[in-house]
C-alpha cells in the first residue's frame, strides 16, 4: 500500500464542506434501502430499489456486485469517522447508530447469507469488487484497533482462490469474466489486477496489466476496451465498447504497481478521460463557487450503469493525490471529481433527505420525479462521488503517494 498525502487538494469546497454532504448522501441510502436480511439480527443488506418491501427484495434479481460497492462505500465514511476521532460523535449517522465500520461488516455478512452461504459468484468481477472492498474494510478495522473479523481472511482466501483459477494464459493471458470461460475482459482483469497488487502479488498484478496494455488498450482514444474472445476460427475477437468504469481499477492498479511505464499509462489515461469522456456541465446554478469546470463527467444510466462514474470517480480521486503523476495531470482528475460532485449536488432533490439525479449533467426532478422508483445503484454511484470530493481538499496536489481508497 501507499503512504498517505496530508496536504490538501484543490476542490471548490472546503473538506467539511464536502463531508457534510457525503455524510447526508450516506444517511439518505443506509435510511432508504438499508434493512436486515429476514429481520435476522448482525445483517444488513441494500434494497435494489426504494420504496420497496422486504418480500419484494427476495423476488428480485440478485445484485451482488451493487452489495460490493456499498461495502466500499461504508468503508469510506469509516474512513471518514476515523479521521475525526473515531468517537460516536464522529458518527455519519449519529452516536446512537452502528459506526460506517460496523454496519459494512453487517453487509458482508448479509451478502453471504443471501448468496447462499456463500460469497463466490458466476461472475469474477462481482467478486472481484467485494475481495476490494473487504481488503479496504480489514485495513479500517486494524487502523482503529478493532481486529477484523476472522471471515475477512477466509474471503480473502476463498476468493484469491477464484481469481487464480480464473487468471488463465487462454487468449494470451488475462481473467475470465463469468464461470463460462469464453470472454475475458477489463471489468475482471483490472480490479483483480488491483486485488492482486494490494495482496503483494505484484507479479501476478502486472501480468494482468501487460495484458490489458496488449489486447485492449486503444492507442488512439487513451482508453481500455472491453474484452475479447475466441471466435470459431479460433481468432481472438474484440469487443470495443469504452466504458467509464472499466478505466477506474485499471487506473487503481497502475498507481498502486508504480514505476514509470504504468505512471505514465496512468497519466494517459486521465487525459483520454477528460477528452473523451465528459460531457458540458449543467448551468452553474447562483452562489457556485468560481472557476467550477464547464464539463463534468458523463454517466451511464440505470442498472449496472448506475454504478459506473462512482467507481470511475473512486481512482480518479486517488490519482488526484499522487505526487508521483505530474501536477497538471493530478489537477485534472481533482477538477473531473470537484466538479461531477458539485453536479450531483446542485442537481438533487431535497425533501425528506437527497436523491440523486441519475445522470450528473440533469437534476433530479428530471430523472427521478416525484414518485418514481429510485436505483440502490445511482444513489450509491452519487454517494461515491462525494465520497471521493471529500478526500480532496485545497492543494493536495502536492506531497506523497495516498493511502488506497
Amino acid at each position: 500500500m501507499t503512504s498517505p498525502d496530508t496536504s490538501p487538494a484543490p476542490a471548490n469546497r472546503t473538506p467539511d464542506d464536502w463531508q457534510a454532504r457525503a455524510n447526508e448522501a450516506a444517511r439518505a441510502v443506509t435510511s432508504r434501502f438499508g434493512r436486515r436480511l429476514l429481520f435476522l439480527p448482525g445483517t444488513h443488506l441494500g434494497s435494489v430499489s426504494w420504496p420497496s418491501n422486504r418480500l419484494q427484495n427476495l423476488f428480485r434479481p440478485w445484485h451482488y456486485w451493487w452489495q460490493a460497492h456499498y461495502v466500499d462505500c461504508l468503508v469510506d465514511a469509516g474512513r471518514r469517522e476515523l479521521g475525526n476521532g473515531a468517537t460516536p460523535a464522529a458518527r455519519f449517522n449519529g452516536p446512537g447508530n452502528p459506526s460506517a465500520g460496523k454496519l459494512a461488516s453487517r453487509l458482508v455478512t448479509g451478502i453471504r447469507l443471501r448468496n447462499a452461504f456463500t460469497f463466490v459468484n458466476n461472475y469474477y468481477d462481482d467478486m472481484a469488487w467485494l475481495g476490494l472492498a473487504t481488503l479496504r474494510l480489514q485495513d479500517l478495522a486494524e487502523e482503529t484497533r478493532k481486529p477484523g473479523r476472522r471471515r475477512n481472511a477466509r474471503v480473502r482466501k476463498t476468493l484469491t482462490l477464484q481469481f487464480d483459477s480464473a487468471s488463465t494464459e487462454d487468449l494470451g493471458g488475462g481473467t475470465f469474466w463469468s464461470k463460462k470461460r469464453d470472454f475475458k475482459n477489463t471489468p475482471a482483469t483490472a480490479p483483480i489486477a488491483l486485488y492482486y497488487a494490494r495482496t503483494g502479488h505484484q507479479a501476478k498484478a502486472q501480468r494482468l496489466v501487460d495484458w490489458l496494455n496488449a489486447v485492449l488498450f486503444d492507442q488512439a482514444q487513451g482508453l481500455y476496451r472491453d474484452g475479447a474472445r475466441l471466435n470459431a476460427a479460433g481468432e481472438i475477437t474484440l469487443e470495443n465498447t469504452i466504458y467509464t468504469y472499466n478505466q477506474g481499477p485499471v487506473l487503481g492498479a497502475l498507481l498502486e504497481l508504480g514505476g514509470e511505464e504504468n505512471l505514465s499509462r496512468a497519466a494517459t489515461v486521465i487525459r483520454a478521460v477528460d477528452t473523451h469522456l465528459t460531457v458540458p456541465a449543467p448551468a452553474v446554478p447562483p452562489g457556485s463557487s468560481p472557476g467550477v469546470r464547464t464539463s463534468i463527467l458523463r454517466c451511464d444510466g440505470t442498472g449496472d450503469g448506475g454504478l459506473f462514474t462512482g467507481i470511475l470517480c473512486r481512482y480518479l480521486a486517488l490519482a488526484a493525490l499522487d505526487a508521483r503523476l505530474p501536477e497538471g495531470t493530478r489537477t485534472t482528475a481533482a477538477e473531473l471529481v470537484s466538479a461531477t460532485a458539485e453536479a450531483f449536488w446542485a442537481g438533487r432533490r431535497t425533501s425528506g433527505g437527497p436523491i440523486f439525479s441519475v445522470h450528473a449533467a440533469q437534476p433530479a426532478s428530471a430523472t427521478y420525479p416525484v414518485g418514481a422508483a429510485v436505483e440502490l445503484s445511482t444513489q450509491l454511484q452519487a454517494w461515491m462521488v462525494l465520497e471521493a470530493a471529500a478526500t480532496l481538499g485545497p492543494g493536495a496536489i502536492s506531497g506523497a503517494a495516498p493511502a488506497a481508497p
